[in-house]
């Protein structure tokens, strides 16, 4: 496996970078948060992903380690390839598709070219347990965007109200809105429960 390439960009035409390592020019596809970073640069560390195929050997290259393991979440989803999954990261950046999948924002994810509203509506279900244990370099991560508030026991609470039928973003909303941090599981349900 490839996994880093450090080197000289010899050409850029999105999704493509040609680098140059050591006189051997890699072909290296990248989601457009890549392209955006790299600014004007000419020398370039990509973290990458070697894809094997019958008929190709493709190199998939981030800027980030935390773009690169989403990318390897992503490509393990059902009927979700490499080029779709470059295409979400290159309409989402990390923190916006933890953000998605935690909000089990179908919407935002379906407006990826490529994805209609089953797949996204797909990518919330089998991602959101493996983006939870998924432990990312930068700090964004899934039990960051779900902090409901201080108390020690909304987190009890909220899987109550989902195992009652509440999506997460309804639980998180009906929750937030609940300040005082001193209630046991049983008061922060009926709180929230009268905050529907």
């Amino acid at each position: 496996m490839i996994g880093r390439l450090c080197g000289k960009i010899l050409e850029k035409n999105p999704p493509e970078i040609l680098l140059d390592v050591g006189g051997i020019g890699y072909e290296v596809l990248c989601p457009m948060s890549t392209f955006y970073e790299i600014g004007a640069e000419t020398n370039l560390e990509l973290h990458t992903h070697l894809h094997v195929k019958e008929d190709a050997h493709t190199l998939y290259g981030f800027i980030t380690i935390d773009e690169k393991t989403l990318f390897r979440e992503l490509i393990r989803v059902n009927g979700v390839g490499p080029k779709v999954a470059l295409a979400i990261l290159s309409h989402l950046n990390v923190s916006s598709l933890i953000s998605a999948v935690s909000n089990e924002d179908d919407e935002l994810l379906a407006k990826t070219p490529g994805i209609g509203k089953k797949t996204a509506q797909k990518l919330i279900v089998e991602l959101s347990d493996r983006l939870e244990k998924l432990s990312l370099s930068g700090s964004v991560n899934m039990s960051a965007t779900r902090s409901i508030n201080k108390n020690p026991n909304s987190h009890k609470a909220s899987q109550a109200l989902q195992s009652l039928g509440f999506k997460v973003k309804e639980v998180e909303r009906m929750l937030s809105a609940i300040s005082d941090e001193s209630l046991s599981t049983e008061q922060l349900i009926r709180k929230a429960l009268q905050n529907k």
